[in-house]
């Protein structure tokens, strides 16, 4: 991409996205791979839902964060879970490989947002290894029902510029794994 500065000035960003099928090399753990390559990225599916039941502290350099608690939400016999509006912690079933050159970040799938749903995530960092989480929320007011290994969110992967001076080492490398 290259993007102009209100001033006529030409900045120089190269980024590319990486398509689906060749995203694929940084994940393992599919559901079904060749339903989640998707065209400008790869989905990745619900493994486990939680709710929360404690609130979380934030700070500065992380000395006073504390996440906040959550329990299962279990699926049915039937692999279905109803879950009523509110908020929920997503654990993906895949388990996501960033390359120090890459970043990736992730949107809602549409059919979710149509439900009255969203997800919410941060940045994949370079060199980022892990089953990641995000954040559900159900804003419908008459709930959700989800499947066992349904597919929420997308996963884009960019092609950065120059690659990573160093790889991502923070609390949650190697999380769910």
């Amino acid at each position: 991409m290259i993007f102009k500065a209100s001033s006529n000035l030409t900045l120089g960003i190269l980024m590319s996205v990486i398509s689906g099928k060749d995203a694929l090399r940084y994940l393992e753990s599919f559901a079904d791979r060749d339903i989640q390559a998707q065209i400008c990225g790869v989905d990745l599916t619900a493994r486990s839902i939680e709710r929360f039941v404690s609130s979380g502290s934030i700070d500065l350099d992380n000395s006073e964060r504390r996440v906040a608690e959550t329990e299962a939400v279990q699926f049915g016999g039937d692999e279905w879970v109803f879950l009523e509006q509110g908020a929920y912690l997503v654990t993906f079933n895949e388990i996501v490989k960033v390359p120090l050159d890459m970043m990736a970040f992730a949107l809602p799938r549409s059919s979710l947002l149509r439900c009255g749903a969203t997800l919410e995530s941060a940045i994949w960092d370079p060199g980022y290894n892990g089953r990641s989480q995000s954040l559900l929320v159900v804003h419908n007011p008459h709930g959700i029902r989800i499947k066992k290994n349904a597919r929420l969110m997308q996963l884009v992967f960019i092609t950065m510029k120059s690659a990573a001076e160093r790889a991502y080492s923070g609390a949650y490398q190697g999380e769910n794994i």
